[in-house]
Order: C-alpha cells, then sequence, then structure tokens
C-alpha cells in the first residue's frame, strides 16, 4: 500500500506543468530540511481552485516561507489582481518567504503579518474569497468559526493535513493534534452551510464550499 501511494504522488507530481526555478528550489529546500510544503500535485491543486471561484482576497492561516503563498499569488494575479495575507508567527520564516515572492515577482500581491494567524484573520477587515487552513493542528477547531465568518457566500476554504499522516485512521491514537483534525473534520463536515470534502492528494485536502 506505501509502494502504491508513493506511486500516486510521483504521477500526479510529473502532470504539474514545470515550475519557475525558485519555486523548484523552494521544493528542494523543504526536501533537504524536511520541512512540510503541500508539494507542487497540491499547489496545482490550489490554483486551479482560486482560480475557479476568481478569488482575489485570500488569507492563509500559517504561509511557512510561502510555498503556498505562491501558487495562490499566481491564481490571484490571473484573476485580475489582489491581495494575498501571508501570515506566520515566525519573522525569519516571513523574511524568507519576502525573499522568495520578489524573485518570483509577486511581492506586490502581498500583505505580510508576523503574528498568530486566527487572531490576525478575527481582526482583519472584509471578507475572503479563499481561506488556506495550515496552522497548528490541535488548533484547527476552535479556528473554524472564525473562518465561517469571514469567507464570503461562494467562497471556499482549503484545510490542509486532513489525514495528518494517517494518524486519523489509527482508533488508538487520542493524541490531541490528531484528535484537533478529527474534530474540525466533524465540525466542518456536518455544518449545513457548507459543502466539504476531502481530496486525497498528498496528506489530505478538504475543499469546503460556503453555499
Amino acid at each position: 500500500m506505501h509502494d502504491s501511494i508513493q506511486q500516486l504522488s510521483a504521477y500526479l507530481t510529473a502532470l504539474v506543468p514545470e515550475r519557475p526555478l525558485e519555486l523548484q528550489e523552494m521544493e528542494a529546500y523543504a526536501k533537504e530540511h524536511r520541512f512540510p510544503i503541500i508539494g507542487p500535485a497540491a499547489g496545482q491543486f490550489c490554483l486551479q481552485i482560486a482560480r475557479m471561484v476568481g478569488a482575489q482576497r485570500i488569507f492563509e492561516l500559517g504561509s511557512g516561507y510561502g510555498y503556498s503563498t505562491a501558487w495562490f499569488a499566481r491564481a490571484v494575479r490571473e484573476n485580475g489582481g489582489g491581495t494575498v495575507f501571508h501570515v506566520v508567527w515566525d519573522e525569519d520564516l516571513s523574511q524568507k518567504a519576502r525573499g522568495h515572492l520578489r524573485v518570483l515577482g509577486y511581492d506586490d500581491l502581498i500583505e505580510y503579518r508576523v503574528a498568530e494567524a486566527v487572531e490576525a484573520l478575527r481582526e482583519t477587515e472584509g471578507s475572503f474569497d479563499l481561506v488556506f487552513n495550515d496552522i497548528d493542528k490541535e488548533g484547527y477547531p476552535d479556528s473554524w468559526p472564525v473562518i465561517a465568518e469571514k469567507v464570503r457566500p461562494g467562497g471556499v476554504v482549503i484545510t490542509d493535513n486532513m489525514f495528518f499522516g494517517g494518524t486519523v485512521f489509527d482508533r488508538g491514537n487520542r493524541e490531541e493534534t490528531t484528535e484537533g483534525v478529527r474534530e474540525f473534520t466533524r465540525l466542518v463536515s456536518g455544518d449545513p452551510d457548507w459543502i466539504s470534502l476531502i481530496v486525497p492528494i498528498r496528506d489530505g485536502l478538504m475543499v469546503s464550499f460556503k453555499r
């Protein structure tokens, strides 16, 4: 089974069009340093969803060093322009992201925040076309009411790591992080205002559409 998953991942990645050199270097850094990024196939998927909903205001809860931000920024540019909010708790990550996104030519589309992500979303005025959720997993359940309030009708939430390395399938696993993912899944799947589905790309992406 593990070999099949690796084959599927390699197959999906091979279908992604060639990325800019800077993006490829970000992928190489993640592999070398075991830094969790969404990867090319999930990036292409996020790009497609953002294009489909015409997203021009995107908020990322947990942006790392800007890899996912780059995909969303491309979508915003192709949608006619707008803003992607890059939010991390770490100043070094924020600076690293600024460097990458500047080279990629997206700097004019990004608003950088160094803050606790959910609180930053709560305090940011206006609604959003798309919210990307990739914070610490124990914080997932408490993030949902804030996210649900800030997304416009017809908007989308994409939440990463819904399989959490397969731990959600292990009924004996009661770690706080795993339970956070499980509870978030129950909350969102049972919310009548949303249509949701987990897509088995990489570590599981939940796509939730606000009615």
